[in-house]
């Protein structure tokens, strides 16, 4: 029965066969019309709705930009797919597949010509498989590929397909004259893997593969284990908890010393945010700043920490403990707030704390990147205002001597990455020596990340680094640890 619907539902036979239902409905005549007719429409709605599902799985519901699948059309196609039988079903698996790092694309080459990046790859992924595959956009930059029934579908095979569409993508892309070099990561799961035997769980496992591979890093492959699916529902249950959470006080600011480098003295504390959870313990922040991101909540945790700093701040100046000034990050969505400025100077004054004790940090990503005048505008407010602004994470963003001096940047935080084995690695010493030349030249203060051993202590004393912080000093603590 269910072939011979499909084989009707398939095309123009269904509106032949329509008509007849209707015509059998009506040839009862008088009171009988009207029975028939109020039998046989769920009848008609019930074909049509299975006309629909068919016609979108066929060539319906497609993507405006690629003309590929929709997602849940992918999802109807692979679940006929999957009910095929126990024995060829087995056999389909799914890919998910990201063109790595498409917003630096955007950035570079905008938004049209990045729709044309997404034409060519979604055209190149359909020339590299069967026309019995079926091929999707997902959402942004990913796509979906579920090899039909009858492929191979072991480890070593998928391998081999996820690296032979990653050679064919990567081929480089001709944008008005201008290449395009891209890359992609994929992520991939089997029936045999997937938490149920259905179209919506064999996708969404290749898609936490896929997340998993890109937390790697750019043309990586992954596939998906039971330990990515409990991580992705932990992951799910805490992207619900977190509004509540902010709420309820749970996501606070723990404090890292920052030392003067020759004497070890307190120069003040950087605020990192921590979420006591009340089950999972204490969570970092590459834990629930995504999530928080995506939910549109950093602006919230932002006015969270910002209060709470300021309040431990105070209740330290009460207990005659010497602590010259916090440092708090700001993201990009912050510094394009027009209001604050206006809004950290009420906090100020609000807990009666002079500009000078609040650093203003911010990732150097931001500053090479923003082309936003309000961010500029509000940095050099704070500036004047007094707050002093640190470039978080220097050496990794890019950012040019120019935008140093149009940010109004009075400190730089040379990144970590630059720090480690810099005691026993010349090069390191180069770098860092380079750093703090420019930095002196431009009269900048300096401070150097992720210390953890006295010998890199003594190395960054001896070029000159003024100021530290790292493990090697202190670990972040709670405010109820400060003191002591």
């Amino acid at each position: 029965m269910r072939s011979r619907l499909r084989t009707i539902l398939a095309g123009p036979q269904l509106l032949a066969f329509l008509p007849a239902i209707t015509l059998a409905a009506y040839w009862t005549g008088g009171e009988g019309a009207l029975v028939g007719i109020a039998l046989g429409m769920p009848i008609i709605f019930a074909l049509a709705g299975l006309y629909t599902k068919e016609v979108g799985i066929a060539g319906g519901f497609r993507d405006t930009v690629t003309g590929l699948m929709i997602r849940q059309s992918a999802i109807d196609a692979t679940d006929l797919l999957l009910g095929e039988g126990p024995t060829r079903g087995q056999t389909t698996a799914a890919l998910a597949i990201e063109i790595d790092e498409f917003p630096e694309l955007e950035k570079q080459f905008g938004h049209s010509a990045c729709d044309g990046i997404l034409r060519i790859v979604a055209a190149r992924i359909s020339g590299a498989l069967r026309q019995s595959d079926i091929v999707a956009r997902l959402d942004g930059p990913r796509f979906c590929v579920v090899l039909s029934s009858g492929a191979r579908a072991d480890l070593e095979t998928l391998i081999q397909v996820a690296t032979r569409l990653q050679r064919i993508i990567e081929a480089p892309c001709s944008l008005d004259g201008t290449r395009a070099f891209i890359t992609i990561s994929v992520g991939f799961c089997t029936p045999a893997r997937a938490p149920t035997r259905s179209g919506t769980a064999l996708i969404e496992a290749a898609e936490h593969a896929l997340a998993d591979a890109a937390r790697t890093g750019t043309a990586t492959i992954r596939a998906y284990s039971d330990e990515m699916g409990k991580r992705a529902r932990a992951q799910g249950e805490l992207n619900d908890e977190l509004p509540g959470a902010i709420d309820s006080d749970q996501l606070r600011p723990w404090f890292q010393p920052q030392v003067t480098t020759e004497t070890g003295e307190l120069a003040g504390f950087e605020v990192l945010a921590r979420w006591e959870h009340p089950d999972r313990g204490v969570l970092a922040p590459a834990d629930f700043l995504p999530m928080l991101e995506q939910q549109g909540l950093l602006e919230r945790l932002g006015e969270v920490m910002l209060y709470h700093s300021l309040n431990a701040l105070r209740a330290w100046d009460a207990a005659g403990l010497n602590v010259p000034k916090i440092s708090l990050n700001f993201s990009a969505e912050e510094l394009r707030n027009p209001k604050i400025v206006d809004k950290i100077r009420w906090e100020l004054d609000r807990f009666d704390l002079s500009p000078d004790r609040l650093s203003i940090e911010v990732l150097e990503t931001v500053i090479a990147q923003t082309s936003s005048d309000m961010i500029i505008r509000n940095l050099r407010a704070f500036a004047e205002l007094g707050c002093s602004v640190d470039l978080d994470d220097f050496g990794t963003g890019h950012a040019s001597i120019a935008n140093i001096k149009r940010f109004s940047v009075g400190r730089i935080k040379i990144d970590r990455s630059f720090i480690t084995q810099i005691d026993s690695d010349i090069d390191q010493q180069n770098i860092v020596s380079a750093i703090l030349t420019l930095a002196d030249r431009l009269e900048l203060q300096t401070l150097a990340e992720g210390v953890e051993t006295a010998a890199e202590r003594a190395v960054l004393a001896q070029l000159g680094c003024q100021y530290i912080q790292g493990y090697g000093i202190a670990r972040p603590m709670p405010f109820e640890q400060v003191e002591s």
